[in-house]
């Protein structure tokens, strides 16, 4: 497996896949032919049928100069479902140099035939090998990722810690309409300030981390800056449970760096042996791994053991499985934002059940990733990031 810094990535939204990915492989691509007199980018797939909503086209412009051409193609022959051709142009029209850029979720990519640019620093794949290694050590799971990645990783983790703070905290304080024709309103504010008559203590557990799962989601949406967990669609859940516990608690942000740690291990797993991608595996991809993060996240910080990590990490993945991915417009407004708080209300209920019965649960995490993965594959195209089925097919679009 990779590095945990390929899966926390500080970047701008709305899309790690359709945003991120595309215009960093533009960038490269335009370094590899710098001679060029003009771009021409294709899109397929969900990059095609999302893209403008996503912003796939202004992104990959921008990041290959500004005058290049961008085609929606309907093609269906392709490897991926973000699938997306680059070519350098010479005076003459002349195809001068080309790539096929696959966005593999998450904000990562790589070119057709090529390796991703990134390491693999891991050499176990599944939780049961590594759960393994930590037993006859005497290791955490954070422990075992800062053993393998030095202490770099921890650097990087308070990085990724404060960029999570910091958007929350915009997210909060923003207001307005969210772009795209949605006429969305951010709504991370009214829940934050909302004094509610008779609000019990659950209540106002539940209504602020919402609010900071909105605040994330929603500056996402708006083009902000947020941090992959694991996407830019998914990015509000695990800041959100980890913020307010450590306002709760008392905890140190060390302390939420080790959760951190703990919480892309699972990740890792997921984007390995899975996929984090929405438009290859559904939202099951992208909120489900973003809850099994939370989960787990949540149990280190309180030290729980790692039978009880597991538990609450398998169980958030067993009941997303099916989700599907059906954004209204292409935009990550409806359903997106609103799931990043159900997720992150899931990923605390998930978390109690643990600490209760998890030396005792029957699934293993790895066995539950295979479930979500042959489940993206069984799910029809039109739930995988088209916006062809469900909400994005039956909302009208009030103008």
């Amino acid at each position: 497996m990779r590095s945990l810094r390929e899966l926390y990535r500080i970047g701008r939204g709305p899309s790690s896949s359709h945003t991120m990915a595309p215009a960093h492989a533009a960038e490269e691509f335009a370094r590899l032919y710098p001679q060029a007199v003009k771009y021409r980018a294709v899109l397929y797939g969900s990059l095609a049928q999302t893209g403008r909503g996503h912003g796939t086209d202004c992104a990959v412009a921008e990041s290959l100069g500004g005058g290049a051409e961008i085609v929606f193609s309907d093609g269906t022959d392709i490897p991926h479902p973000n699938t997306m051709d680059l070519f350098a142009l010479d005076g003459n029209g002349q195809v001068i140099g080309a790539r096929r850029v696959l966005s593999t979720g998450g904000g990562a990519f790589c070119f057709l035939g090529e390796s991703e640019h990134v390491s693999e620093v891991y050499p176990q794949r599944t939780l049961a090998e590594i759960a393994e290694l930590c037993r006859q050590n005497g290791r955490r799971l954070y422990e075992y990722a800062e053993a393998r990645e030095g202490r770099a990783l921890r650097v990087y983790m308070q990085a990724v810690w404060k960029q999570m703070k910091e958007t929350i905290r915009a997210g909060l304080c923003t207001e307005g309409e969210l772009p795209g024709g949605l006429h969305v309103l951010r709504r991370a504010p009214l829940l934050f300030r909302k004094n509610m008559s008779g609000e019990t203590e659950i209540g106002r557990e539940n209504r602020l981390i919402s609010a900071y799962a909105f605040a994330a989601a929603e500056q996402n949406a708006g083009g902000g800056i947020v941090v992959t967990a694991p996407t830019c669609g998914s990015c509000g859940v695990v800041p959100a449970v980890l913020l307010y516990m450590q306002e709760r608690c008392g905890f140190s942000d060390e302390r939420i760096c080790a959760a951190l740690e703990t919480a892309g291990i699972f990740g890792n797993i997921i984007k390995t042996n899975a996929s984090i991608s929405g438009a290859e595996c559904g939202c099951q991809a992208e909120i489900g791994t973003a809850c099994c993060m939370a989960a787990a996240a949540l149990c280190e910080l309180h030290e729980c053991s790692l039978a009880c990590i597991e538990c609450a990490a398998e169980m958030a993945v067993e009941h997303h499985l099916g989700l599907t991915c059906d954004p209204v417009g292409g935009y990550v407004q409806i359903p997106c934002i609103e799931r990043n708080a159900m997720a992150a209300l899931d990923a605390v209920n998930v978390f109690s059940l643990s600490r209760i019965f998890g030396e005792k649960h029957k699934v293993g995490f790895d066995l539950a990733v295979g479930a979500m993965y042959e489940t993206g594959k069984d799910l029809s195209s039109a739930y995988r990031e088209t916006a062809k089925g469900g909400l994005a097919k039956l909302y009208s679009v009030k103008k």
